[in-house]
């Protein structure tokens, strides 16, 4: 399920009054989406072949600062435009937004027309290409958590972020009652969504004092990232909405767990389950255990695009239900991986490294890319790891810092093969200037620790 508003009918609601506003959108670096607002005439008129961007939009971090060190872009270069081409394709009402309409884009060079390859939208399609040409079509689903809070985001942020109260005051892990407390937000999370063409599985509560979890159907590649996006910036808007604020920080709270993004993830031949095997041992084929292979042996390597800022590293903790080594288990969720719906035709892999703050295009592309070096070069399986996999000393650690993270990506051969070098350099800066700023930081920690005592 892609977009749900063709252009004839967005024609049709334009001229009826229900439709004058018009999100033209692409998607930066860190996740989010960023675009224009358009009258709904002058999108039909025009703007639907295409409008224009700064091309500084992938060369920003979250407080729209320009580094420098970035290829593509910079004051020398004068920091022109990037093409935004409407996907006509992923055009939806936006529910909770009165007369609105939205639709993503791709982002084109201004001189050549080509796709941006560092876009993430294009890294993701790369990699899908590179499947459909082994004859392999992904399947994907993204988990989403976040905490709510009792405040608005004005409040919170006035008040330094340091009165920050959840909404519920227990662990709400699959608790009823106390989710039915926050359905003046949750509810219209879901039903809105759903409207806007997302297809949403449920909400529930996690496993701590507010954190709440929304699940989507798994859907091809492309599209669950799509719905991964908007539904996380819905979830911001819908809270804003009525009052309260959401964060989709990893760890907002040193005492409390910390918030993921688990990617669950199976490759179709056409109609048929290409992970599944009856006779294959847990119902695995050659294929899944050769995709799964390559996961495990290159997951230091892309662990930088599921977990991009230094907060990241903060959830890879023991006893967090957050891995903490790059492991597989069958159905055991101290591991990196864990497989799921063992000896059916819903066998897969869900990877529980990335945190609630990824970029869904680039962890999915990341994680496909793995997939497929292993496919290739016919990686073995090890046997899977059982018991509480926080102790077993001998599994290959996640890195635990950004720094180490960055490195990794640095000089991985595997991906530079699979996305191009221009790609990895890009990234790779990002996440440089990310360290390079907290570096810079001096922490209410380091206050309270030395102030006195040094």
């Amino acid at each position: 399920m892609a977009g749900n508003l063709s252009f004839d009918a967005l024609k049709s609601a334009a001229g009826s009054g229900d439709i004058d506003t018009v999100l033209v959108c692409c998607v930066d670096m860190q996740g989010r989406i960023m675009g224009k607002r358009f009258h709904v005439q002058n999108f039909i008129d025009s703007s639907h072949e295409e409008t224009h961007c700064c091309n500084y939009m992938l060369a920003t971090d979250l407080e729209m600062a320009t580094p420098d060190g970035y290829a593509t872009t910079s004051w020398q270069a004068g920091y022109g435009d990037y093409v935004m081409k409407p996907d006509l394709s992923t055009m939806r009402r936006v529910p909770w937004l009165e007369g609105t309409a939205m639709v993503l884009c791709d982002l084109l060079d201004h001189h050549t027309h080509e796709p941006v390859a560092q876009s993430p939208r294009q890294i993701l399609k790369v990699q899908i290409a590179r499947l459909k040409a082994l004859g392999y079509t992904a399947m994907m689903a993204t988990e989403l958590e976040f905490f709510l809070f009792e405040q608005s985001f004005r409040d919170l942020a006035l008040s330094g972020y340091r009165e920050l109260t959840p909404i519920s005051s227990y662990n709400e892990d699959y608790h009823i009652l106390q989710t039915t407390k926050e359905e003046g937000i949750m509810r219209p999370v879901r039903n809105h969504l759903f409207a806007a063409g997302i297809p949403v599985e449920n909400t529930k509560g996690e496993a701590e004092t507010g954190q709440e979890e929304l699940n989507i159907r798994y859907a091809e590649a492309l599209d669950c990232a799509d719905h991964h996006t908007i539904a996380k910036h819905a979830v911001k808007e819908i809270a804003w909405a009525n009052g309260r604020a959401v964060t989709f920080l990893p760890k907002w709270n040193p005492k409390k767990v910390g918030s993921s993004s688990h990617v669950h993830m199976s490759l179709w031949s056409g109609s048929t389950p290409a992970f599944r095997d009856e006779n294959g041992e847990y119902g695995m084929s050659t294929l899944m255990r050769h995709f799964l292979a390559g996961l495990i042996e290159y997951a230091s390597e892309y662990t930088c695009f599921l977990a991009p800022y230094v907060n990241s590293y903060k959830r890879f903790m023991k006893g967090s239900f957050a891995p903490t080594r790059t492991v597989w288990s069958v159905d055991n969720r101290t591991a990196g991986f864990r497989l799921c719906g063992e000896g059916t035709k819903a066998v897969r892999v869900e990877c529980r490294i990335g945190g609630s703050d990824m970029n869904p295009y680039l962890a999915q592309a990341a994680l496909l890319a793995a997939g497929i070096k292993g496919i290739e070069d016919k990686l073995e399986l090890a046997p899977p790891t059982g018991g509480d996999i926080y102790e077993h000393a001998d599994a290959k650690h996640i890195p635990s810092t950004l720094r180490a993270a960055t490195e990794t990506l640095r000089g991985s051969k595997m991906l530079r093969e699979a996305m191009g070098d221009a790609v990895v350099d890009h990234y790779v800066r990002c996440a440089e200037w990310e360290q390079e700023e907290f570096d810079k930081a001096v922490t209410d920690w380091e206050i309270a620790r030395g102030f006195e005592r040094a």
